[in-house]
C-alpha cells in the first residue's frame, strides 16, 4: 500500500496494491496491520457505512462535536470529489481544506482523521461511497458546516446547476458560527 500525505499532512491518500489481468482485479480494501504500519497510526474502526447518491448530490460538511469520527473513505462505483476541512481549533491548518477525487477506477482511499468536517460531491451518474469510522454515529452530536462558506473557499468541481442538498445540509452554518 502506498500512503501519500496531502496538503494537510494528517489527511492521507491510501493507494492499495491492485492485482489485475484480463479477468478483473483483486486488492485488499483493508488490512488493520498493514494500515497501521503504513500510516503510523493505531486506529480501530467500529462502524462501516455505505451510501449511494445521484450525480450532483453534495453530502456534508459533517462532523460530530462529541465522539468525533475518523473516516477511511472510498468509492466502489462512480466518482466523487471528497473534501476534508480541519476544524481542530488548536491546529495550524484550522479552517483549511483538501479535496481529492476518488473513483472506482483508481481505488484510492482517503483517511480523514477525527477533528475534520467531511463531505463529498458526486461527479458520476451515481456513486456508491463506503466509509469505515473510528466512532459510532451520534445523531445528537452531528453538525454541518456550509459547503459554500466563502471563508473556506472550497473549489468544488463544476456541475450542471446547483448541488442537490439535504435539508440538514441546506441549513448548515458557516465555519465562524459552527459549534465545536
Amino acid at each position: 500500500m502506498k500512503v501519500t500525505p496531502t496538503a494537510i499532512p494528517d489527511v492521507l491518500i491510501i493507494e492499495p496494491k491492485v492485482f489485475g489481468d484480463e479477468r478483473g482485479f483483486f486488492f485488499e480494501s483493508f488490512n488493520q496491520k498493514a494500515f497501521n504500519e503504513a500510516t503510523g497510526l493505531n486506529v480501530t474502526f467500529v462502524q462501516d457505512n455505505h451510501s449511494r447518491s445521484a450525480k450532483g448530490v453534495l453530502r456534508g460538511l459533517h462532523y460530530q462535536v462529541q465522539q468525533p469520527q475518523g473516516k477511511l473513505v472510498r468509492v466502489v462505483r462512480g466518482a466523487v470529489f471528497d473534501v476534508a476541512v480541519d476544524i481542530r481549533q488548536e491546529s495550524q491548518t484550522f479552517g483549511k481544506w483538501v479535496g481529492v477525487e476518488l473513483s472506482e477506477t483508481d481505488h484510492k482511499q482517503l483517511w480523514v482523521p477525527p477533528g475534520f468536517a467531511h463531505g463529498f460531491l458526486v461527479l458520476s451518474e451515481s456513486a456508491d461511497f463506503l466509509y469505515k469510522t473510528t466512532d459510532y454515529y451520534a445523531p445528537a452530536q452531528e453538525r454541518c458546516i456550509a459547503w459554500n462558506d466563502s471563508a473556506l473557499a472550497i473549489k468544488w468541481p463544476a456541475i450542471d446547476g446547483e448541488p442537490c442538498l439535504s435539508a440538514k445540509d441546506t441549513a448548515a452554518m458557516p465555519l465562524n458560527q459552527a459549534l465545536f
